[in-house]
């Protein structure tokens, strides 16, 4: 039961931080735009160029595609688009990561769903097309999350160790992230990796569940609350990149909506104006004045 209560307690409050942050990001004072082109959502426009070139363009519709513009995000989110095409010998171990971590995802929502579709003690032979679909999926899955999100946890904390520039700019709380995947990843390998089929996993899955009571290992114990600590702690750490990439590609690379007077820019504009930080900085224009004659 107590066990059920930390993996519900978790994922509750991993959803709930990562919406509240995106709430933040959505109520945030307007940004700083870069408009960096080429535009993905500027129709025509693709491959470089800008709707302002157009002459009287004020004038002129400006037609923009949403569903280009989400496709280039997906691309990012997905793939790690950029760092691929500019920092290639890294990209290989950091995709392992992440690309691990989206098997074990959907490793997860299939034990969840073998629970209710594979019965216990039933041959895989057994079992019809949709349980057989399942078992083997969860098998896929399961293998390929643990072993490329844990190769790729540790290669990253290695190079950070080792690579001379990137020790530069690694802070202790990015080897302790590092470190924290890699504890939850290694006790699962220990835990459900001596089943390959991840029939005790499933069982296991179905007891949390159901909030149904069981006897559970101490490696089993350590790794649901280890995962529990990771999710709690990702979103409230720097790893929660990924509430920010939509707001960082749709409102600050590639937001070039026209700032004409009337018009919802203008209105963000004004406001953004009159925001006063409420944080210190070294700016000059952010000093309190000096007294005279200190």
């Amino acid at each position: 039961m107590l066990l059920s209560l930390i993996a519900y307690l978790s994922i509750f409050l991993f959803i709930g931080i990562s919406v509240y942050k995106a709430y933040r990001f959505a109520t945030m004072p307007m940004h700083g735009r870069m408009d960096l082109y080429p535009i993905p959502k500027e129709e025509g426009f693709e491959h470089g160029g800008s709707f302002y070139e157009e002459s009287e363009w004020w004038k002129k519709p400006h037609k923009v595609s949403h569903v280009r513009e989400i496709t280039e995000m997906l691309k990012e989110i997905v793939f790690i688009k950029k760092l691929f095409e500019n920092q290639r010998p890294l990209w290989w171990i950091s995709y392992a990561l992440h690309l691990g971590i989206y098997f074990l995802m959907c490793w997860t929502i299939l034990l969840v769903i073998g629970v209710f579709s594979i019965p216990n003690g039933v041959a895989v032979e057994n079992l019809n097309v949709w349980g057989s679909l399942i078992y083997y999926l969860t098998v896929l899955t399961g293998i390929c999350g643990l072993a490329l999100a844990t190769l790729g946890s540790g290669a990253l904390f290695l190079r950070r160790v080792f690579d001379n520039t990137l020790k530069k700019h690694t802070t202790p709380q990015e080897y302790f992230n590092l470190l924290l995947i890699f504890a939850a990843l290694v006790t699962g390998i220990m835990t459900w990796g001596t089943d390959l089929s991840f029939g005790t996993a499933r069982e296991v899955t179905g007891s949390l569940v159901t909030f149904s009571d069981f006897t559970a290992t101490t490696l089993q114990t350590l790794n649901i609350i280890l995962v529990g600590i990771m999710l709690i702690y990702i979103p409230i750490s720097k790893m929660s990149h990924y509430v920010g990439k939509y707001f960082t590609f749709h409102k600050v690379l590639w937001d070039n909506d026209p700032n004409l007077k009337g018009s919802a820019i203008s209105h963000e504009v004004k406001k953004a104006s009159t925001f006063k930080p409420t944080t210190s900085w070294s700016a000059p224009h952010l000093k309190p004045p000096v007294a005279p004659g200190k």
